[in-house]
């Protein structure tokens, strides 16, 4: 299976998905951006990978504009070459309104780690020889005054739903990229893997997370994830 039938697959069910209150606005990229999202996958994620960077969920100045994993919008564009029509939510939040490529906002998050890679190996191409970048559940969810509502924070039912279907779309995806080593970028993304993947053989480790939120991700995030990408063998170096 390719992975943008995985994705559809995994749209088609998350959309069947309700959630209640203080979630109030579902951002769905995988289907307003889905052109951005497929071209993303079928330019990058032809070849085996042999690790894959899996990230929690949508950023709303990332993801939720380009449709790319950690899509900050000028890297989406100026390094990995997409820039895709987007359309919008059927239900937007005034403040964080989607605009897509024409979005003037940058995604710290996602600045760091493209930044990182786009450092290291210069090229996508470089990159995506070995290397693949992911998110495990691609909904951003939004409080009714704009805040951000992580996966984990949902109810329990909500929750349990949500991972069911993202645990079989991560399955199905690492087992089309023959990947044996997945790096959480974050605690959550780890913790999600680790259980999702037990038994698989599959490794998980983790960095840290590049957002801003994070004091410690502000101290020279990139040679904090470089050294702990380095002690679970993992050496990015392009070549």
């Amino acid at each position: 299976m390719r992975l943008w039938d995985i994705q559809r697959r995994l749209a088609a069910d998350l959309d069947r998905l309700v959630f209640a209150d203080p979630v109030r606005h579902v951002y769905n990229p995988l289907g307003y951006a889905d052109a951005a999202h497929r071209e993303y996958l079928e330019r990058y994620g032809a070849q085996p990978k042999e690790v894959v960077f899996l990230g929690m969920n949508p950023g709303p100045w990332g993801m939720a504009q380009t449709g790319v994993p950690f899509g900050e919008v000028t890297l989406v564009r100026d390094w990995l070459g997409i820039e895709r029509p987007v359309a919008r939510p059927a239900f937007e939040h005034p403040k964080k309104p989607v605009t897509g490529f024409a979005c003037r906002r940058s995604e710290v998050s996602g600045r760091r780690l493209w930044g990182l890679f786009r450092e290291i190996f210069g090229t996508p191409e470089n990159f995506f020889r070995r290397y693949f970048v992911l998110n495990y559940c691609p909904l951003l969810f939004l409080e009714e005054s704009g805040r951000n509502r992580t996966p984990d924070q949902l109810p329990v039912a909500e929750r349990e739903a949500l991972m069911r279907l993202c645990d079989e779309a991560l399955r199905a995806t690492l087992d089309c990229l023959g990947t044996r080593h997945l790096i959480g970028v974050g605690g959550y993304a780890a913790q999600r893997a680790g259980e999702a993947l037990a038994g698989s053989g599959i490794k998980v480790g983790r960095i840290l997370h590049p957002s801003p939120a994070s004091p410690a991700a502000n101290r020279d995030w990139a040679g904090q994830a470089r050294v702990q990408l380095a002690a679970q063998g993992v050496i990015l170096e392009a070549g």
